[in-house]
């Protein structure tokens, strides 16, 4: 079964080429601009604004939503798995770690929680999922508080200098 890339922003062109990716999830703030790489078809691209932060937001900022929470969880389960689902953000480190963990449960229900996150933290030491994210998916996704635990158990990943992508394997 084919997995899912995170990359940081910087990288996407790059890892997208390299993994032969084709379909992309973008959570990016409002503010930041950028160009879809060629290889990503348009209509299998999700851009989703939203700031890296815990909470609803304020002012200018916007904390991530059910509504992006389930844009992700109905993109990940229109995604035929052919190739790799490249999910990136500013860093690769917070938000597109979040966003991956939420596309496999949504493709892959009867994967433990646990077993899951610690597969995320071995292909990466960075990631440290988006709290607010994870709390949202693990409700829309009905995993009773597991998955929020199972992100707890890992703890915050090494600093990160945004230039590590990686691929998080699914079930099976």
């Amino acid at each position: 079964m084919t997995g899912i890339v995170v990359s940081p922003l910087a990288r996407i062109a790059e890892v997208a080429v390299r993994h032969g990716a084709c379909e992309m999830i973008s959570l990016m703030a409002k503010e930041h601009t950028f160009h879809r790489p060629a290889v990503i078809k348009a209509d299998r691209h999700l851009l989703l604004n939203m700031n890296d932060i815990s909470f609803a937001g304020t002012g200018d900022l916007i904390g991530p939503q059910e509504a992006h929470v389930r844009a992700i969880i109905d993109f990940a389960t229109g995604w035929d798995r052919s190739a790799p689902l490249l999910i990136h953000c500013w860093m690769g480190v917070s938000r597109s770690p979040a966003a991956a963990l939420i596309a496999a449960l949504a493709v892959c229900p009867e994967e433990d929680d646990l077993t899951l996150v610690r597969r995320l933290r071995t292909s990466s030491p960075f990631a440290t999922p988006n709290a607010r994210l994870v709390a949202i998916g693990d409700d829309m996704l009905g995993r009773r508080g597991h998955l929020i635990a199972a992100v707890k158990e890992i703890g915050r990943g090494a600093d990160a200098d945004g230039n590590a992508p990686f691929t998080l394997a699914l079930a099976g």
